[in-house]
């Protein structure tokens, strides 16, 4: 049970990022999990920019872009 609850925080943490880059590109996730995996074989700076995606797209989703109201909207 607790393997299950760790495997789940992963997917829902690790691989946003390919399903988010794979709606943004019109392309399937797997491809894009593929990608990196490949890369990551042949460097570690692929993991590093990973990573680097993954926090930025969960600070991106904690930061909540709110649109001002103008003077006429009131």
């Amino acid at each position: 049970k607790m393997f299950a609850v760790i495997r789940n925080f992963l997917e829902k943490t690790f691989f946003g990022v390919s399903s988010w880059w794979g709606f943004k590109l019109g392309i399937k996730p797997s491809i894009i999990r593929l990608f990196f995996i490949y890369a990551a074989f042949a460097n570690a700076l692929t993991i590093f920019i990973y990573l680097l995606m993954v926090f930025i797209l969960r600070l991106r989703l904690l930061i909540k872009f709110r649109k001002r109201k103008s003077v006429f909207d009131l």
